[in-house]
This record gives C-alpha cells, sequence and structure tokens, in this order.
C-alpha cells in the first residue's frame, strides 16, 4: 500500500537534450543538488553519464558521489571554507565557487596539491551570494596571484528570471557581460528560465536544473510549454470507497461537508509521505485517467477524494498523484507552493522505481 515515485530515466535523458536544442552552443552542468530535486543524486548522475560537470550545493553532495565512483568534475555552488576543505577539494578534482573574502584569503595561504578549477561568483543583483562587480578585478587578480595553479571561470544567478517581463533578468545579464567581457575566461549565467527564455544568457556553460526533472521553471505554465517530460510520477492506491450521504463531514475537524449523497475515496498518502498538508479541497488527483478533487484536509497517512466522476473506482486502484498526465505545477498552485518543494519533500516512506 505504501506510497511509490516511479523515475523515468528516459524522460530525464529526453531533458537533457532538449537543453541541448535551446542552447546548442553551449555546454551543459546539470544541477543535482538536494538529491536531484528529490530524485535521487547518485541514480541521476548515473542516468547522465555522458556528462562532463555536475553542480551540487555542498562539498559533502560531491564526496557522495566521490564515494560512488563518479569521476565526473564537480561544481560545489556554496563553495568551501577552511583550509581542510579547499586540500580535499584540490584532491578530489573538486571545483569550488569562490564567493566572499574569506575564501580568497584561505586561497591565498594555502599550497594546493593539484591544479583546480575555480568559479568566481560576481554578484549582479540577486545578493544572495558573490562578489560585487566593482571588487571583480581585484578578486580576480589575487587569484591569479595566490601561487597556486588555477583555471579561472566567471558565474552569477539570476534573481527574477522565472518572470519574463522582469527588467532585472536583462540588468543582471549586462552587469555580468560588462564585468567580465575583458576576462579570456568561461563563463555561466542560464538558470533552467534563462535556458527557456533568454538566449543571449547562455554563454559558455548552462546549468539546468529544474527543467530536467520535467518542470516548467516559469511563474506559471506547465512542462509541456517547452516540450519537457515529468521525470517523476508519484503514486498511490485507493484503501477504501464508501458511499456517504449529504450532510457527512469529512476528514479532521469536519472542514468539508458533502453536498450530496456521494462515493468517497480514501488514498494512501499524506504529509507523512511528503504530499503537502496545505493542498487545498479541489487539488487534482488522477484515477483510472480520471480527475478527482481531493476533499477535506490532508492528514498524515491518508487523503480523501471525491469519486462521483470516476464510480467504477474500485479499492487498489492506482491514484497518481502528480506526474505522468498530472502535472505537478498544478499540485503545487493548490497547495500555495512550488514543484521545488513538492519533489524535495518526500520521505524515506516512499518507495523509489527507476525504470
Amino acid at each position: 500500500m505504501s506510497a511509490r515515485a516511479y523515475i523515468n530515466l528516459q524522460a530525464l535523458r529526453y531533458n537533457l537534450r532538449r537543453v541541448g536544442e535551446l542552447a546548442p552552443q553551449s555546454r551543459v552542468i546539470p544541477v543535482i543538488k538536494a538529491n536531484a530535486y528529490g530524485h535521487g543524486m547518485l541514480e541521476v548522475a548515473a542516468a547522465l553519464n555522458k556528462i562532463t560537470t555536475f553542480a551540487v550545493a555542498t562539498l559533502e553532495e560531491a564526496m557522495l558521489l566521490r564515494q560512488a565512483g563518479n569521476t565526473k568534475n564537480i561544481m560545489v555552488l556554496q563553495g568551501v571554507s577552511g583550509k581542510k576543505e579547499w586540500l580535499q577539494a584540490a584532491q578530489e578534482g573538486i571545483s569550488p565557487v569562490l564567493h566572499h573574502e574569506e575564501q580568497v584569503a584561505l586561497l591565498e595561504s594555502i599550497d594546493l596539491p593539484a591544479a583546480m578549477d575555480i568559479w568566481i561568483k560576481i554578484d549582479t543583483g540577486m545578493h544572495r551570494l558573490g562578489f560585487s562587480p566593482e571588487h571583480t578585478q581585484a578578486i580576480y587578480r589575487r587569484c591569479q596571484q595566490s601561487g597556486n595553479e588555477l583555471n579561472i571561470r566567471f558565474m552569477s544567478h539570476f534573481a527574477n528570471a522565472d518572470d519574463a517581463d522582469d527588467d532585472l533578468t536583462d540588468t543582471q545579464l549586462q552587469r555580468f557581460l560588462d564585468v567580465t567581457k575583458e576576462y579570456a575566461a568561461e563563463r555561466s549565467m542560464a538558470n533552467s528560465a534563462g535556458i527557456c527564455v533568454f538566449a543571449d544568457s547562455h554563454l559558455d556553460w548552462v546549468r539546468p536544473g529544474i527543467m530536467l526533472y520535467g518542470v516548467n521553471p516559469m511563474l506559471s505554465g506547465t512542462a509541456s510549454d517547452f516540450s519537457l517530460q515529468p521525470v517523476m510520477t508519484l503514486t498511490s492506491t485507493l484503501l477504501s470507497v464508501h458511499q456517504r450521504c449529504r450532510g457527512d463531514a469529512i476528514g479532521y475537524g469536519g472542514a468539508w461537508v458533502c453536498p450530496h449523497d456521494m462515493p468517497v475515496g480514501i488514498v494512501a498518502i499524506g504529509y507523512g509521505d511528503g504530499y503537502p498538508r496545505h493542498a487545498r479541497s479541489g487539488t487534482p488527483v488522477l484515477i483510472n485517467g480520471n480527475r478527482v478533487p481531493l476533499i477535506g484536509r490532508v492528514s498524515m497517512d491518508m487523503i480523501c477524494v471525491d469519486l462521483s466522476q470516476c464510480p467504477d473506482a474500485a479499492v487498489g486502484d492506482e491514484a497518481i498523484l502528480w506526474g505522468d498526465g498530472l502535472p505537478i505545477e498544478e499540485v503545487a498552485d493548490s497547495a500555495d507552493t512550488i514543484a521545488y518543494e513538492l519533489l524535495c519533500k518526500l520521505t524515506k516512506r516512499v518507495k523509489f522505481v527507476y525504470s
């Protein structure tokens, strides 16, 4: 009766090809941080075995890949801190992002055991991590003169690229181009939204994240808008079907009351599995190809659905919570969240099946 997340690795590879079609002149760094957005970092990395470079958030994530035998280049978006981490990154062929002064000072104070690729991050307007454009030249020079053998690259990150009408994206891109134009160094700016909408941002390397997993990276719309395929399909089963009467209150708190006599189904999934607790009544669930609405509150192990439009539903039938046939973007909208969170919050109780 446990929930299952079916991970379609063919769809994953298809979405990677879509990245190549959208940014044909750029090399690709798939972002597989946060356990590949909940899809399984090791499995995703193995499926994308023709890729030369991956991106993760932390050195710990990079070392999980190394310990699993992955020998690809690894970009660490949060960089490294401390002498021990710098030395470990150099020994393991890991490429850290530099984004604050203390990292540069450490780099100047140590002798790395091997040549290393590094990324200097420029804050072009997101104001989260990175050096100001005015300090870029000084930081670049200090890295060059650190006494270590470094291949220096530049990167930045869009703040609002998911909104195609937001002027900040063009402003950020122009700042990045202006600051880096004097260097013969590789550059990376485009995230998923940049890849899909802002072709001028593609540059040498693109960094697809959410689009790899078949989710629309923009504020609205679904994966099909960019010919992407969902990689995860979350399913469970109908535990029971009962005929309820007009006036019957359904679930905790009696928050939803039957407006007429109707069949109500119970699906074996809840927030204990990672299904969003705040999903509203009306959130779609797919049973036997029919959309049925969630009713009442989501509980830890179960949700209730109105089966009026699916009268032949029976105990044991499969319920699709999102994925193939039911865009995750719709479910996220009904829960006042984003698809990223839904994908990343599945719990260990969900069984993952790869194909």
